[in-house]
C-alpha cells in the first residue's frame, strides 16, 4: 500500500493532459470573481446601496478563499483533487446562479463573496496539488501555465461579462457564467490521481484491519452433550470479558490521540511563535497586509471612478479589470524570470514592486483622461504579479522548513487584508462622496508597507544574512518545494 503513494512524477504524457485541465478550471472559476470591477456599477445601480456594503461582495469573493487555504488544502489531501474539483464546480455555479436571483446586497454577499470564494479556494488548491504530483523537473513550467489561467480568465470574462450584460442583463449574464463554471466538473473527469488520497488509504486500512479481525476470530466449539452447559457459560464470561476489555482499549486510544493532537497543535503554535519573531518576517506580513489594503481598490473601484467621472460612457470594449488582469499575467512570468537571476535580492523586488504600485495609486485621483487610467492599470496589473515573488522570498526568510508555516500566516494576512480594504475606500467614498481621498489612503498603505519592508531588510542585513541571503545551490536545490507551496 505504502508503494500506491510513491508513484515517480510521470513529468510529461497524461501530466499535459492535468494542465490543460487545470488551467480550465482556473479560468473558468477565477474569470467572474477576477473581473468583478465590470459588475460593481450593475450592483450599485441595481440595489441603490451603499458603495461601501456593495464592496463587500467582491472582496469576499478574493479574501475568503485565501483565508480558507489551509481547510482547501485538507479537503484536497484527503479526498484526492477530482472529488474535490466537482465540488467546487458544484459551488461556484451554484453561487453564481444564486446571485442571479439576489433580492439584495446582503443575499450576494453570501451566495458571491462566500460561496463563489469557497469554491475558487478549492479549485486553486485542487489544480496546484495535482500539477505538482504530476511533473517534478518541469514543475515551475506547469505551474506557470496552470496559474496563468486566473489572469486570461479575468482578461476574457471581463469583455464577455459586458457583452452578456447588454445583451441578457445582469441577471441572465449570471446564469450564462454559472453554466459555463459547471464545466469544471468535467475539467475534473481528467484529473486521473497518481497518489491515492489520504481518506482511501485509511479506509483501506480500516478494511484489512476488520478483515484481520475476522480471520483471528474463535473457532466454533465443538457441541459435547456432557459438556454443553458449561461451555456455554465459559463462552458467555469470554464475550463479556472481551467487550470490556474492547471498550477499554478503545478508551485508551482515544485519549492517546487527543494527546498526540494537543502536542501537534501546542508544537505549531510554538512554529508559528517562533516565525513571527523574525523581524524580517514580520515586516513581509505587515507589508502584505498594507498591500492588499490598497492594490484590490482599483480592481474594484476603477470602472465606476471612470463612469463617475465622466471619464467614459458605459464599459469600454476592453474594460480596465481586462487591462489589469492581462498586465498580472506578464508580471508574473516576468517576475518569475528575474528571481532566477543570481544577484536579484527578492525582498528588496517585493519592495520594489509595492513602491511601484503605491506611486500608481496616488496618480489615480489627478488622472483626468481614460487613456491614463488604462495606462496606469497595465502597470498595477503588471506589479500585481509580485504574487510568484512571495513564495521564494518567504523561503530566503524563514528557510524551508519553516516554509510552510509562514506561507500559511502571510495568506491569512493578505486575505484578511483583502476582506478589509474594498469596504473601507468604499466607506470613504460614502464619506467623501469622492474616489480621491480612497486612493490616496489606498496608496499611502501600500507605499508605507513597501518602505517598512524595504528599511526592515536593509538594517538587517548584515545582521541576519542567513533570513536575507541563502547560497545560491541551496536555492536551486529548493525551487520545486517553493514551487509547490505557491
Amino acid at each position: 500500500m505504502s508503494g500506491l503513494n510513491t508513484k515517480p512524477a510521470p513529468d510529461g504524457g497524461w501530466g499535459w493532459a492535468i494542465v490543460v485541465a487545470s488551467f480550465m478550471g482556473q479560468f473558468l472559476a477565477y474569470g467572474s470573481p477576477q473581473s468583478v470591477g465590470v459588475l460593481y456599477p450593475e450592483w450599485l445601480n441595481t440595489f441603490q446601496d451603499s458603495k461601501g456594503m456593495t464592496a463587500w461582495v467582491g472582496s469576499l469573493v478574493s479574501g475568503v478563499g485565501l483565508i480558507a487555504s489551509p481547510i482547501c488544502s485538507a479537503c484536497v489531501v484527503n479526498f484526492g483533487a477530482r472529488p474535490v474539483t466537482i465540488f467546487s464546480g458544484v459551488m461556484v455555479s451554484g453561487g453564481l446562479m444564486l446571485s442571479a436571483f439576489a433580492p439584495n446586497v446582503q443575499f450576494l454577499i453570501f451566495s458571491y463573496g462566500i460561496v463563489v470564494g469557497l469554491g475558487c479556494g478549492l479549485v486553486y488548491a485542487a489544480t496546484v496539488t495535482i500539477t505538482c504530483q504530476y511533473f517534478d523537473k518541469r514543475r515551475g513550467l506547469a505551474l506557470g501555465i496552470v496559474t496563468t489561467g486566473t489572469s486570461v480568465g479575468g482578461f476574457l470574462y471581463a469583455a464577455a461579462q459586458n457583452e452578456f450584460i447588454a445583451l441578457f442583463g445582469l441577471d441572465g449574464c449570471l446564469l450564462l457564467i454559472g453554466c459555463f463554471a459547471l464545466n469544471i466538473i468535467a475539467c475534473a473527469g481528467l484529473m486521473r490521481p497518481l497518489h491515492l488520497p489520504a481518506y482511501y488509504l485509511k479506509q483501506r486500512a480500516a478494511m484489512a484491519e476488520k478483515a484481520e479481525e475476522n480471520v483471528l476470530e474463535k473457532s466454533p466449539v465443538v457441541e459435547d452433550p456432557v459438556k454443553k452447559t458449561q461451555s456455554i457459560v465459559l463462552i458467555t464470561g469470554d464475550t463479556k470479558d472481551t467487550h470490556e476489555k474492547r471498550k477499554l482499549l478503545n478508551y485508551v486510544t482515544l485519549v492517546r490521540l487527543m494527546k498526540k493532537k494537543q502536542k501537534q497543535y501546542s508544537e505549531y503554535l510554538h512554529s508559528i511563535g517562533q516565525v513571527l519573531q523574525n523581524r524580517v518576517f514580520l515586516a513581509t506580513c505587515v507589508s502584505l497586509f498594507a498591500y492588499c489594503l490598497g492594490a484590490y481598490t482599483p480592481l474594484l473601484f476603477l470602472e465606476d471612478l471612470a463612469q463617475s467621472e465622466g471619464l467614459i460612457t458605459g464599459i469600454s470594449t476592453i474594460p480596465l479589470v481586462s487591462i489589469m488582469s492581462i498586465a498580472a499575467g506578464v508580471g508574473k512570468l516576468l517576475l518569475g524570470v528575474m528571481m532566477d537571476v543570481r544577484w536579484m535580492n527578492s525582498i528588496y523586488l517585493y519592495a520594489v514592486t509595492l513602491l511601484g504600485t503605491g506611486m500608481a495609486l496616488l496618480i489615480i485621483p489627478v488622472t483626468k483622461n481614460y487613456a491614463g487610467l488604462q495606462v496606469i492599470s497595465a502597470v498595477l496589473g503588471f506589479f500585481s504579479g509580485n504574487w510568484s515573488v512571495i513564495p521564494y522570498m518567504t523561503t530566503k526568510v524563514v528557510g524551508m522548513d519553516r516554509l510552510t508555516e509562514a506561507y500559511g500566516i502571510l495568506m491569512f494576512f493578505g486575505g484578511f487584508s483583502i476582506m478589509l480594504g474594498p469596504p473601507v475606500a468604499g466607506w470613504i467614498y460614502d464619506w467623501m462622496h469622492s474616489y480621491d481621498l480612497a486612493f490616496y489612503f489606498s496608496g499611502g498603505f501600500v507605499l508605507l508597507g513597501g518602505a517598512g519592508l524595504f528599511l526592515s531588510a536593509l538594517s538587517c542585513w548584515n545582521k541576519n544574512q542567513e533570513e536575507t541571503k541563502t547560497p545560491d545551490k541551496e536555492y536551486t536545490n529548493d525551487y520545486d518545494k517553493v514551487a509547490t507551496v505557491a
